[in-house]
């Protein structure tokens, strides 16, 4: 039953009962596991251009900025950063007081190699009142991580990763939200030299984000040569879903319906408010400095490349088949295209007469397309490319997560495990129609791919929906096409050792 406190918090957040209702019984009946039909590979759906077809693509793409086209890079930046401090966290929490794990040694064995050193050394003298050698000295290394995490020193353990110094030069330690600003430079600007930024940020962090990006924006316009501009949105409180008891029944904190974020598939309507034309996506951790950059640049071209290439031939084909004047032949020409360019098959279109084919082909070219790097499985978590049946019986490329196969089905575990490739969230993606209209990317999300994990609140279990990921469910039905691209554009930051690798340093 909704009380009338509940009914005003829906109409705060913008939330239907219906969609409460919905949610709900996706609690009660779980979400089916996605059919598979391979795993993809350089063989099977994973495109691996030579010199000369890169050469190709990229002056593509060179002919693509040159148009007033709109491109913006967008990056999922609110994620806290706590994650990357679980072993500093432990530590400070631990029954002993020197580092006593690899990961504690490996830490303060190569603390002088941060690029926030010199801040955390400044900030140990106002906490601790001695430096960090001093403090390392008389054996006091917990006040070093407590100075790093809490909020009377750096407050590094409470602050999103995108504001986090993570990279050193001679002018000074680099940001990630600065690095995706060097990088937009050198792939994402158009013709005018603009390059449009967005980042989506959490509410209590909004300015911290402005006032870093007011002072280093002029500066990184100046270097490059460019003129930025920069924006920002929160996840919406619509997207928030609703958590569950183990019953099924709806969660109530103190008799309040608890809501919680709906994971980063909620960040296709951020997606959708943008005016673009490409939109590059890459996460805000994965980031390098300017000396590592050339292949993460040119991989990034390059997939952009391939994307405006297949939306052009998309686009040409549309026309033709909306002037309604061609031949058998040249709808056979575009099946090949759909089945062997865009990898969608359809077992069923060999019994189709040439008008239920055109409808058929119309409707798979126009709808949003992108391409999506894949990076060699070196055994990272994450997703990975699939050639995947989709409800209309068509099989098509997609990122599935693990929590979408059927680990009890022997073949499609043995394909999980045999994946050759991982996603690395590395996408380009085009949102306009051949006429030139926005597409409405929430009509794209398949709404059965979600996701339910085990939470507790105040010592009581719950049950927490995620909607369909951004790059898994919340695309499932856009044309996807993969890209092999080099492990080197992939460094991710999980946790603050990794800031010691030498990618980082």
């Amino acid at each position: 039953m909704m009380t009338s406190q509940d009914k005003e918090l829906l109409a705060q957040k913008g939330i239907s009962e219906v969609q409460i209702a919905e949610q709900l019984a996706c609690f009660e009946k779980g979400f089916p596991y996605l059919k598979l039909d391979a795993a993809a590979s350089v063989e099977k759906g994973i495109l691996a251009p030579d010199a000369d077809e890169q050469k190709t693509f990229l002056a593509a793409w060179d002919l693509y900025k040159s148009t007033d086209k709109i491109i913006v890079k967008f990056v999922p930046a609110s994620g806290a950063a706590s994650r990357m401090f679980k072993n500093l966290f432990e530590f400070l929490g631990a029954d002993y007081d020197s580092p006593t794990t690899k990961f504690e040694q490996t830490f303060f064995e190569s603390i002088d190699k941060f690029a926030f050193y010199d801040d955390l050394n400044v900030a140990c003298q106002r906490t601790a009142g001695k430096d960090i050698p001093g403090l390392i000295n008389e054996g006091n290394y917990k006040a070093v991580v407590a100075a790093l995490l809490e909020e009377a020193g750096l407050n590094y353990g409470a602050l999103p990763k995108g504001l986090l110094k993570f990279h050193k030069y001679e002018e000074g330690a680099r940001t990630p939200l600065e690095e995706h600003l060097a990088e937009g430079a050198m792939y994402a600007a158009g013709k005018s030299g603009k390059v449009n930024v967005h980042f989506t940020v959490s509410t209590e962090h909004r300015e911290l984000f402005k006032v870093l990006v007011a002072e280093k924006a002029g500066e990184f316009a100046k270097r490059y040569g460019v003129d930025y501009n920069i924006t920002f949105s929160e996840q919406k409180p619509s997207t928030d879903t609703i958590a569950a008891d183990m019953d099924n029944q709806p969660f109530r904190d103190n008799g309040k319906l608890l809501f919680r974020p709906g994971g980063h598939g909620a960040l296709i309507e951020n997606l959708n408010d943008l005016d673009a034309d490409i939109i590059f996506i890459k996460n805000i951790d994965n980031v390098v400095p300017d000396k590592l950059k050339a292949d993460t640049v040119l991989y990034k071209k390059l997939i952009a490349g391939v994307l405006v290439t297949l939306q052009k031939q998309s686009f040409e084909y549309l026309e033709l088949l909306d002037s309604g004047n061609y031949s058998h032949e040249q709808v056979m020409e575009i099946l090949q295209f759909v089945q062997k360019r865009l990898f969608c098959k359809n077992p069923e279109t060999k019994n189709l007469e040439d008008s239920e084919l055109v409808m058929y082909l119309r409707k798979k070219l126009n709808r949003p397309m992108r391409v999506c790097g894949m990076v060699k499985n070196v055994g990272e978590p994450g997703g990975g490319p699939f050639l995947a049946y989709n409800s209309d019986g068509t099989i098509s490329l997609q990122i599935l997560e693990s929590s979408q196969i059927d680990m009890e089905n022997a073949a499609a575990k043995e394909m999980f495990e045999k994946g050759t490739h991982f996603n690395p969230v590395d996408l380009v993606c085009a949102v306009r129609d051949y006429k030139g209209h926005k597409f409405d990317l929430v009509n794209y999300v398949d709404k059965a791919t979600g996701f339910i994990s085990y939470k507790s609140k105040n010592g009581k279990d719950l049950k927490a929906l995620e909607l369909p990921g951004l790059w898994n469910g919340a695309m499932s039905d856009w044309n996807t096409v993969f890209v092999e691209v080099p492990l080197s554009t992939f460094n991710p930051v999980k946790t603050v050792n990794d800031l010691l690798r030498e990618q980082h340093q």
